[in-house]
């Protein structure tokens, strides 16, 4: 029995998972990242931070990983498909705090509110960092691959990630904590808040260089050993992963 169905090819499926991957950590560290958690101490001073500090490392992974097996344009595609998701859950998300609620619901519903309503403003602030920050890490990554010639997988993990990071973090703090009491003033967030969550993210990306190599392999290996004239043309975005390895 024939079928008009597409077929989805490998380097289809993988991306597929990726794009899902990225877009699911995004939009949970928006939902989780209201709750503030201590980290360690120095002397008096307690540093404490969203839990969603946890999962903004694993987005630059993923788009470096994509970035080296499929090229920008399929990054960028990655990067605007879960644009579009952050969006739609934040009009959601708001929609869902002015309705109003059944009778049995009513003793819940300011707590409800309470804790959507306080997302709404970091979920708009991770917004516009996500776009700025990962936007320019596919551009840097990029950057970083002509200059060395496609050599040196570690440089532009990390050299493109660590300025990404420091652009997120900065205008994330700005717009989500600056000016919401007098004591986020300018220079309590740029000076207390910027630095350690900014420290703990280069860590992060730091670490992350030996699974981008994984990532790279496995997809390259993959895809090799898989690869057939129908799944080489239906790439995404580019052409299919190259067979050489990652420096």
């Amino acid at each position: 029995m024939s079928s008009n169905h597409l077929t989805i090819s490998e380097e289809l499926k993988s991306y597929a998972i990726l794009s899902c991957l990225f877009a699911g950590t995004i939009v949970a560290a928006n939902l989780i990242g209201t709750k503030v958690i201590p980290f360690f101490t120095i002397g008096n001073y307690q540093f404490t931070g969203s839990v969603g500090i946890f999962l903004f490392p694993l987005s630059f992974l993923i788009t470096d990983i994509v970035a080296e097996t499929y090229g920008p344009k399929a990054t960028r595609m990655l990067i605007t498909g879960t644009l579009a998701v952050l969006a739609l859950v934040l009009g959601v998300t708001a929609l869902a705090t002015v309705l109003p609620p059944a009778e049995r619901f009513a003793a819940q519903n300011e707590p409800y509110t309470s804790v959507f309503r306080s997302s709404l403003r970091i979920m708009l602030a991770s917004m516009v960092a996500f776009t700025l920050s990962q936007y320019h890490d596919v551009w840097a990554f990029d950057f970083w691959k002509r200059k060395t010639n496609g050599r040196f997988l570690w440089l532009r993990n990390n050299a493109s990630t660590m300025v990404s990071q420091l652009i997120d973090t900065v205008i994330f703090m700005l717009i989500a904590f600056w000016g919401m009491s007098d004591r986020f003033t300018l220079a309590f967030v740029l000076g207390s808040m910027v630095p350690p969550y900014y420290v703990l993210k280069v860590l992060a990306a730091a670490l992350d260089t030996p699974l981008v190599y994984l990532g790279v392999r496995m997809l390259r290996r993959t895809h090799i050993r898989r690869a057939t004239p129908a799944s080489t043309a239906a790439s995404v975005g580019a052409t299919a992963p190259a067979s050489a390895p990652p420096a």
